[in-house]
């Protein structure tokens, strides 16, 4: 199959469980969604055959040219409310950086963007107070675009896949008429980035010191087990049934939760009732069950293909399945543009 690099999209997103990667027919919507691939991250071989398949001819330059999204451990995606006759203060932002986020802004790239609709904020303006503070360390991008570059994929624009993800799930409630807020969960390693949000955008965020990591001393003591090294090749492998104690194993980010959803629910007079966890291996979907269950609420499943369609992007049927996997949701949100209305008017049905 030939074609020319320039005629394509190629889109790539690199999280910790995995690199996803999607070829579309044309770099800029209308197009369709032609393929879609993942490989385990740091295996160069299996890479190099994705990347192989996906481009079948190579670029001139040998590179992929693509829309590339990431999840750097130190990223920044808070949402803050801007003193707004603050705004021209110098040295305003950066105290904003220091006391609310305990980043140094010298040190990281930050972008400001309107919370309810992701577009940049005009800081000659300044008339929304709302903001998300979007940013990664300097040194982050670097190490990123040389990994990168080493991999064999160039990237033609850099995302921080949180950014993408939120836009894509606020543009799907509002395309499927949800008025339901929806608590969203990237649960790493060291942390765990939490979000509320709605049709209207992102209305809430916070960071918890908590991830993955400290659900291993648990299963260690529960399961009798000598080390912490067993504990943890048990909790990340697929051959232990880990949902009987999923509450336990959540109980410490669940108070963490309880007190986001608790202080939002106060101030805005709104319901949390829905839940998504975008970050977890296939290995670790039991906990989305778990802390939906422990909550209270349901679990959010999304059906991509209408929402996609409204913005222009086909996803044929032998696609589609695979799709409706969450773990899929980040890369089509990178395919996605919002600074226009859907497409299309007829809107189905909400899924409960």
């Amino acid at each position: 199959m030939l074609f020319s690099q320039k005629t394509k999209g190629f889109f790539v997103e690199l999280n910790d469980h995995a690199i996803m990667l999607a070829r579309t027919s044309s770099a800029t919507a209308p197009f369709t969604v032609e393929d879609m691939r993942e490989c385990p991250p740091g295996d160069a071989a299996a890479l190099e055959e994705a990347l192989r398949v996906i481009q079948p001819k190579k670029a001139p330059s040998g590179y992929l040219h693509a829309t590339v999204g990431v999840f750097p451990a130190k990223r920044l995606v808070r949402r803050h409310s801007l003193e707004l006759k603050r705004i021209k203060e110098a040295g305003y932002l950066a105290e904003v950086c220091t006391q609310q986020f305990r980043i140094e802004q010298e040190k990281y790239s930050v972008a400001i963007l309107n919370a309810a609709d992701g577009s940049d904020y005009d800081l000659a303006k300044a008339v929304q107070k709302d903001v998300i503070f979007c940013g990664l360390p300097g040194e982050e991008v670097d190490a990123i675009q040389g990994s990168l570059l080493n991999s064999g994929i160039y990237p033609e624009r850099l995302e921080l896949g949180s950014v993408a993800m939120l836009g894509g799930i606020a543009d799907y409630l509002n395309f499927t008429k949800s008025k339901i807020p929806t608590l969203v969960l990237e649960i790493g390693s060291d942390a765990t980035h939490s979000f509320i949000v709605s049709s209207t955008g992102v209305d809430a965020s916070r960071p918890i010191p908590q991830g993955l990591d400290a659900m291993v001393p648990i299963v260690q003591k529960e399961l009798g087990l000598k080390d912490e090294e067993s504990a943890r090749k048990l909790f990340y492998s697929n051959t232990f049934d880990f949902t009987g104690m999923g509450p336990l194993l959540i109980k410490r980010l669940l108070k963490e939760l309880q007190s986001s959803i608790g202080f939002y629910e106060v101030q805005t007079g709104q319901s949390v009732g829905q839940v998504l966890c975008t970050q977890l291996s296939p290995k670790l979907a039991w906990l989305d069950a778990a802390i939906a269950g422990a909550l209270g609420i349901t679990g959010l499943k999304l059906d991509p293909a209408p929402w996609l369609q409204s913005r222009q992007i086909t996803l044929p049927e032998a696609l589609a399945k695979n799709a409706q996997d969450i773990r899929w949701f980040g890369l089509l949100s990178l395919m996605a543009h919002y600074h226009t209305a859907p497409a299309n008017a007829a809107v189905p049905e909400e899924k409960k």
